[in-house]
């Protein structure tokens, strides 16, 4: 099957990984690939800016620019000129993303995680719908190729030359994503679940006695039903952001504060304002709860 399997981005001077897609390929062929990929990412300052290593199921892509390079492996009947279509436009959006001083300073592995979600929109786009933007970059990217085409290498030289860069080890371990855990929960934030689970209990029962009483006499008490309901769907999505990591947590925990907080407002007249002040009261706690508690990460020997 023809298409991108894997990409990642990587810092050039020392091949550091900055972002990487998550999804995982377990098959033998695969993992070796992921090995040469990681052999090739700390040499890339030695070739030319676009380079292919070609493997007989599989192949890998690069493309350097500045401080930063885009590598894919894709599947080897995939076409060349799509694959650094595809790795321009991901360089595209790093580069727009995050400025060279971030960059430099990164010290640990995968410091833009949460770059992974754009890695994938990207990757999904190109596998999924032809690319259709990256059609319009095709002739730029064709022309381009022929005028400097990308360096050829083998797979199997990829690794050997990591070998003899760091003093005749050939060893190299596959480079695995970290696992992101949660700091541990704190007193407060024991403190902050409960309520939440309280308060969206109150407002699921609320709106379930709401909804069964007076749906068929009052059609406009709808709105009133949908304004217990979020907040209680709310409440469950608060629970979770603080329980599991999301890249995008510090955008969900605004939105969902915002939604418990207009629901509320909109409810006065069936919640008196202690109960609206107290239900906003635990939002306010939970989402800080959410923003502020860190991700501890056990990071494994990447050898960079």
């Amino acid at each position: 099957m023809s298409m991108i399997f894997f990409a990642c981005v990587v810092r050039v001077r020392d091949g550091l990984p900055l972002s990487a897609s998550t999804d995982f390929h377990f098959n033998q062929d695969f993992l070796e690939c992921r090995k040469r990929l990681k052999a090739l990412s700390s040499i890339l300052a030695r070739y030319p800016s676009r380079g292919t290593a070609k493997g007989r199921d599989l192949s890998i892509h690069f493309l350097s620019s500045g401080d930063i390079a885009c590598m894919a492996i894709c599947s080897s009947n995939y076409s060349t000129i799509m694959a650094f279509c595809f790795l321009e436009e991901l360089q595209w959006e790093f580069a727009a993303s995050y400025d060279t001083t971030s960059i430099s300073l990164a010290s640990r592995p995968y410091a833009f995680l949460e770059f992974d979600n754009v890695i994938q929109k990207v990757k999904w786009h190109f596998n999924c719908t032809s690319g259709s933007r990256a059609k319009v970059n095709w002739e730029k990217v064709e022309e381009e190729m022929k005028f400097q085409p990308p360096v050829e290498l083998k797979l199997e030289d990829a690794e050997l030359m990591n070998g003899l860069a760091n003093g005749g080890h050939a060893e190299v371990h596959v480079e695995v994503v970290p696992t992101y855990r949660m700091q541990r929960v704190t007193p407060l934030g024991i403190l902050s679940l409960v309520l939440n689970i309280m308060c969206g209990a109150l407002n699921l029962i609320r709106g379930v006695h709401l909804a069964e009483h007076s749906f068929q006499e009052d059609h406009e008490v709808i709105g009133n039903v949908i304004a217990f309901f979020l907040p209680f769907l709310a409440c469950v999505f608060q629970c979770y952001l603080y329980l599991f990591y999301s890249s995008t947590r510090k955008v969900k925990t605004f939105i969902l504060f915002f939604l418990v907080c207009s629901c509320n407002v909109y409810l006065y007249g069936l919640r008196n304002v202690w109960q609206i002040a107290f239900h906003i009261g635990v939002a306010s706690l939970s989402s800080y709860q959410i923003l502020t508690r860190q991700l501890m990460e056990k990071q494994p020997d990447y050898g960079v």
